[in-house]
């Protein structure tokens, strides 16, 4: 098996306002995706590099925050991500923490209310 993960999704209710929040944190642009019924802005994505990519997406009768999936987003210092996530509108629910020989995390929520994580070596 490669990696496990191959795709996530992040409901949000205002689009624009998590849109705008993980360009901010994360310095990308997000692609819109065409679907039917459903508002999707992928995360950029290439089919050669590691780890999974992923959508914001707005669809009725699925709301956003309280959910049960943890993202965890790849940095090279999670703390810098966790200052931007702050300065974006966003909330440190968890300051950068040693998880020991696997490096060190921080946990974040967006302004939609998701929870999220930031992983890296440093």
């Amino acid at each position: 098996m490669n990696n496990p993960v191959g795709w996530f999704e992040i409901y949000v209710e205002d689009m624009s306002r998590a849109k705008a929040f993980y360009e901010a944190v994360f310095g990308v642009k997000l692609s819109k995706l065409e679907s039917p019924g459903i508002e999707m802005w992928a995360f950029p994505m290439s089919a050669e590099g590691s780890g999974a990519s992923g959508a914001l997406v707005k669809m009725p009768g699925f709301s956003s925050g309280a959910n049960s999936v943890l993202v965890y987003f790849s940095c090279k210092d999670c703390a810098v991500e966790a200052a931007k996530a702050s300065k974006a509108g966003g909330q440190i629910q968890k300051e950068k923490m040693s998880i020991g020989q696997y490096g060190f995390i921080a946990l974040g929520i967006d302004p939609e209310g998701n929870m999220f994580g930031l992983h890296s070596m440093q």
